[in-house]
């Protein structure tokens, strides 16, 4: 493991372990929390267009004005 010589660090066979507990205990609710996250990256991904169109948009109309 790359941080194998950090001790308190998890190995592979704890990551793992960890991962089986996280999956039985949250197991139900993961799908509706991924796409709920697929949205929000979304709707974060329109709104970066948006302020890219709009910053473009307003130097194209500054450039028109000069």
């Amino acid at each position: 493991m790359l941080f194998g010589f950090i001790p308190g660090v998890p190995g592979g066979i704890e990551i793992v372990i960890f991962g089986v507990i996280v999956l039985l205990v949250f197991g139900n609710r993961l799908p509706a929390l991924m796409r709920s996250m697929g949205r929000s990256v979304v709707e974060f991904k329109k709104g970066v267009n948006d302020t890219d169109s709009d910053e473009s948009d307003d130097g194209d109309q500054s450039r028109k004005n000069t």
